[in-house]
C-alpha cells in the first residue's frame, strides 16, 4: 500500500464534505469556462467593444466544447461500458476521456486562433488547456495523474502571466487563482486517493502546459 495513502487520517464528515463540495465546483470541466467567463463578462478590457450577442456566442461555444460535449460524451463512454466509472478511478478509465477532451479542447483552440477578433490571452489560455491534457494524457501513462491539480496549476501559471500583461493587473486575481488552487488541492488529498507526488506533478504539468502557450503567437 503506498504510504502516502495510508498515512491519511479520517476527516470529520463536514469537511469531507465541504471538500468534496470543492472538488465539484471546481472540477477540471469548468475551469476554462470559468475563466473565459471572466475574460468576458468581468475583466474591464479582454473583450472590450463587443456587443451582447457576440458576447454570448462566444461564451456558449467554450461551454459546449469543454464542458457539455466532454462530459456528455464521457457519460456515453460509461453506458457503452468503455470505462467502467464515471468517476474516472483508474489509469484506464481515464485514457477514453483524455484522449476526447484532446479533440474538443483542440477543435475550440483552433476555432478561437482563426477568429481574428479574439483577444490573445483568450487564445493563448486555450492552448495552454489543450497542452495540459495533452500532458495528463501522457503522464497517465506512468501513473495517475490528479486532473483537478493540472487544472489548478495551469490556472495559477495563467493568472501570473496574464498579471505581467495586463493594463488592468491586480493582485487580486493571482490570489484568488492560489487561494482556489490551495483549497481544491487539499480537497483532492482528502477525498480521493491521490499522493501528494500526483498532486504536485500535475500541477507542475498545469502550469508548464499554460508557460509553453505564451511562447507561441496567439494568431496566425
Amino acid at each position: 500500500m503506498n504510504t502516502e495513502i495510508a498515512e491519511k487520517q479520517p476527516q470529520q464528515p463536514l469537511i469531507r464534505f465541504l471538500a468534496q463540495s470543492f472538488s465539484v465546483l471546481f472540477h477540471p470541466l469548468f475551469i476554462a469556462s470559468y475563466t473565459i467567463y471572466f475574460l468576458i463578462y468581468i475583466h474591464p478590457s479582454a473583450f472590450v467593444g463587443y456587443d451582447e450577442r457576440t458576447r454570448f456566442f462566444r461564451m456558449l461555444s467554450v461551454v459546449l466544447f469543454t464542458l457539455i460535449f466532454p462530459a456528455f460524451s464521457t457519460f456515453l463512454a460509461w453506458r457503452l461500458k468503455f470505462i467502467k466509472s464515471l468517476y474516472l478511478h483508474t489509469q484506464r478509465d481515464r485514457i477514453i476521456p483524455y484522449a476526447l477532451c484532446m479533440f474538443f479542447y483542440w477543435w475550440t483552440w483552433y476555432v478561437f486562433r482563426n477568429l481574428p477578433e479574439i483577444p490573445p490571452v483568450a487564445v493563448d489560455f486555450l492552448l495552454g488547456s489543450f497542452l495540459a491534457i495533452c500532458a495528463a494524457w501522457f503522464g497517465n501513462i506512468f501513473f495517475k495523474i490528479s486532473m483537478h491539480a493540472v487544472a489548478m496549476g495551469g490556472l495559477v501559471v495563467f493568472a501570473l502571466l496574464f498579471s505581467f500583461t495586463d493594463d488592468y493587473s491586480s493582485g487580486l486575481y493571482l490570489s484568488m487563482a492560489i487561494f482556489i488552487a490551495g483549497l481544491v488541492c487539499s480537497s483532492r488529498l482528502i477525498v480521493s486517493d491521490h499522493t501528494y507526488r500526483e498532486i504536485w506533478l500535475g500541477l507542475l504539468l498545469g502550469g508548464l502546459a499554460q508557460w509553453i502557450a505564451w511562447l507561441f503567437p496567439a494568431h496566425p
